[in-house]
């Protein structure tokens, strides 16, 4: 499988909060991407379940209903952007506008292509299983998926062209969070393990 060299979207705004070298991680241990597309000049954006492998670091998949209005479209080649972002604090401060979050982020941007072969699809069916819940094994801790139920499902490989990765860390930034005699209060309610 051949991978190409991804370029680096441009942060316009807080630029010095980007972090390149991180988006391969994020995406790893991301558990939802918001998937962006338009229909028809209608722009959507779908929260869903992905898989990531760091060894492919250009690809992202999507599956899906057949049916599915998201999965059709991007199997029709049209441009798509994923989003996927992990919360690692609340941060608060002694004013209302240096209010903050810590976070980490990627936005990918490409196009996908259809998985049509069977055998691709049950090797990264089971490695989405993998990822969501370690040490589950098809054939021992679950019953892997039928043929027909295969046929059912759209997987899409996407092609990522482009992406961008971006992390805000650390405390309160507000004029008087670092004097303990202002009103208020400031600090960290942290979210990660």
């Amino acid at each position: 499988m051949e991978t190409h060299a991804l370029s680096h979207h441009v942060i316009r705004r807080h630029p010095e909060r980007a972090v390149p070298d991180e988006a391969s991680a994020i995406l790893a241990a991301g558990m939802v991407a918001h998937v962006g597309f338009c229909e028809d000049g209608q722009p959507f954006v779908i929260p869903m379940s992905y898989h990531y492998d760091p060894q492919r670091p250009d690809r992202l998949y999507l599956h899906g209903a057949r049916e599915s209005r998201l999965l059709q479209v991007l199997a029709s080649g049209a441009p798509v952007s994923v989003a996927v972002t992990l919360v690692d604090g609340l941060v608060y401060s002694r004013t209302a506008f240096n209010h903050s979050m810590n976070y980490r982020s990627v936005v990918c941007f490409g196009r996908a292509n259809v998985i049509e072969d069977e055998a691709e699809q049950r090797t990264i069916f089971e490695a989405m299983t993998e990822r969501y819940f370690p040490g589950r094994r098809a054939g021992v801790d679950y019953q892997p998926a039928t043929a027909q139920q295969l046929a059912a499902t759209l997987l899409v490989e996407i092609v990522i062209e482009e992406w961008s990765a971006k992390a805000r860390r650390g405390g309160p930034r507000g004029p008087y969070d670092t004097d303990p005699t202002a009103p208020g209060t400031a600090g960290i309610v942290p979210l990660k393990e």
